[in-house]
C-alpha cells in the first residue's frame, strides 16, 4: 500500500472537532434571497481575506456564519424540505464568495458536490436523514484524494462490512474543509473495489486530521491529511457514490461547475483590485503622456480585454449552470453530456482568465503593488492552486472528441 510520506507521528498535532451548531440553518427562500445573502457575506469575509491568508487564520466566525446563512443546502430537493435553487445561482454563489475569499469558496465545494450526489444515488430514507443534517447546519468536509495513488481514481482505502456498519482504514490528502466540519465523507472502496461515500463523525475514535497543507495558495482550505483507523461508520451513512457514474448523471458536472465559480472569482476579485489600485496608487508611465495611470491606453485595452475574457467565462459558467439544471431534472446520456461539454468550456476560459487577470494586475498596477502591504500576491497564488484541481488541456480534448467524433465526456468527478 502506498501512503503519503507525512510523519504520522504528527496525528498528535490532531485538530479536535468542533462543535454543530445550536441553532438550525437558514432556509433560503429563492435565487433572488441566495444573491443577497452571498453578497452580504462576502462583504463581511472580504475585510480579513489578506491578513487570514497572511497569517493562515482559519475563517472559523467566517465559515459559521456562511454554513448557517442557508446557502449550504441550497440544492436540497424541496422534498425534503430544501430550497432546490437552481445550479446558475449556486455557481454565482460561490463565484460572489470566492471574490471576497476564495479559500471560504472552495470549502463548501465538496459539501455541495457531496449533497448532490446523495440526490442522485441515496434511497428515500438516507436522503431524508442526511438532508435533514444538512437543514441543520451541518457541514460535510471531505476525504476522499490520496497522496501515493498513481491516478486521482484510484483509491487504496477501503472498508469491511460488519453488518450495521462498516470498519473504514486509509489515509487521504488535499482533504477541503474536513478540519471545521461535522461530517467526514470518506471514499472507500468496497469488496468489488467500487467507491462509497463512508460518512463519519468528525470526532469519531480513529479518525485524525492533521493541520498539515502547506500549499503557497488556497492556504486556508482547511485541508490536510485524514489518517482513518479502524473508522467505524454506520450503514445509515454509507453512500453508493459509484451509482453516479455507472449511468449518466450530473454529478462529475456539478463539481466541475463549482471549480469553475471559484476560478471566476479570484479572476473577478483580481480585475477589481487592479482597477482600484490603478485609480489611486499608480504612475502614469513617463512615455505615455498622459497624467494618470488610469487614462494609459494601454492599460485602457488591457482592462477592456480582461473584463471581456471574464464576462465571457461567466456567460459559459451561467449556460452551464442551466444545463446541469436540466440534466439533473432529465438526466440521458445526452443532457449529461451536454452538461459536462459546456461545464468543461467554462473550465478552459476560467482557468485562462483567473491566471491571466492575476498575472497581469502587477503588470498594469506596477511595481509598488508587489509591497508587501497589499497581500495581492495572494491573488496570483491562489489562482495558480486552485486551477490545478484537473489539467485543462484535457478539456480541449474532451470537446475536441465530443464536436469533431461525437464522444461523450467520461463519467467521472473530473468531468
Amino acid at each position: 500500500m502506498t501512503l503519503s510520506p507525512v510523519n504520522t507521528d504528527n496525528a498528535v498535532k490532531a485538530v479536535p472537532a468542533f462543535p454543530r451548531p445550536t441553532a438550525a440553518a437558514h432556509i433560503i427562500k429563492d435565487d433572488a434571497e441566495a444573491i443577497t445573502i452571498a453578497k452580504t457575506l462576502a462583504a463581511e469575509f472580504v475585510q480579513g481575506s489578506a491578513r487570514r491568508d497572511r497569517e493562515r487564520i482559519w475563517p472559523v466566525a467566517e465559515l459559521d456564519a456562511f454554513s448557517q446563512s442557508g446557502l449550504w443546502s441550497i440544492n436540497v430537493p424541496k422534498a425534503f424540505g430544501g430550497p432546490d435553487l437552481s445550479y446558475v445561482t449556486l455557481a454565482k454563489v460561490i463565484e460572489i464568495i470566492s471574490a471576497a475569499d476564495p479559500s471560504i469558496g472552495q470549502i463548501a465545494q465538496n459539501h455541495l458536490g457531496v449533497v448532490a450526489a446523495i440526490r442522485t444515488v441515496s434511497d428515500e430514507d438516507q436522503q431524508r436523514l442526511l438532508f435533514g443534517e444538512v437543514l441543520k447546519g451541518t457541514r460535510f468536509g471531505n476525504a476522499f484524494s490520496e497522496y501515493g495513488s498513481k491516478r486521482a481514481v484510484d483509491f487504496e482505502t477501503r472498508f469491511t462490512d460488519r453488518g450495521d456498519h462498516v470498519i473504514v482504514s486509509g489515509q487521504k490528502f488535499y482533504s477541503s474543509g474536513a478540519l471545521l466540519a461535522h461530517l467526514v465523507p470518506i471514499v472507500a472502496l468496497d469488496d468489488q473495489g467500487r467507491a462509497w461515500y463512508a460518512i463519519a463523525e468528525r470526532d469519531a475514535p480513529g479518525l485524525t486530521v492533521i493541520d498539515d497543507w502547506s500549499s503557497f495558495g488556497q492556504r486556508t482550505t482547511l485541508s490536510g491529511t485524514v489518517l482513518l483507523d479502524n473508522v467505524k461508520v454506520p450503514k445509515t451513512h454509507l453512500v453508493p457514490g459509484y451509482k453516479g457514474y455507472e449511468v449518466p448523471t450530473a454529478d462529475g458536472a456539478i463539481f466541475q461547475i463549482i471549480q469553475v465559480a471559484v476560478d471566476t472569482g479570484i479572476a473577478q476579485a483580481a480585475i477589481d483590485e487592479t482597477v482600484n489600485f490603478v485609480r489611486t496608487k499608480s504612475r502614469a508611465w513617463v512615455d505615455s503622456g498622459v497624467e494618470n495611470a488610469w487614462d494609459d491606453p494601454y492599460t485602457i485595452q488591457a482592462i477592456g480585454d480582461l473584463t471581456l475574457r471574464l464576462h465571457a467565462a461567466q456567460a459559459l459558467l451561467e449556460k452551464a449552470g442551466y444545463a446541469i439544471d436540466r440534466a439533473v431534472a432529465g438526466p440521458t446520456a445526452e443532457t449529461v453530456a451536454e452538461a459536462q461539454i459546456v461545464t468543461a468550456e467554462a473550465k478552459i476560459l476560467s482557468t485562462e482568465i483567473a491566471i491571466a487577470a492575476t498575472n497581469k494586475l502587477f503588470e498594469l498596477a506596477g511595481t509598488r503593488s508587489t509591497l508587501a502591504e497589499h497581500g495581492l500576491d495572494r491573488h496570483w497564488r491562489n489562482a495558480r492552486t486552485h486551477t490545478l484541481h484537473d489539467p485543462v488541456r484535457w478539456k480541449y480534448a474532451i470537446l475536441g472528441k465530443y464536436f469533431l467524433n461525437g464522444e461523450k465526456p467520461p463519467l467521472h468527478a473530473w468531468s
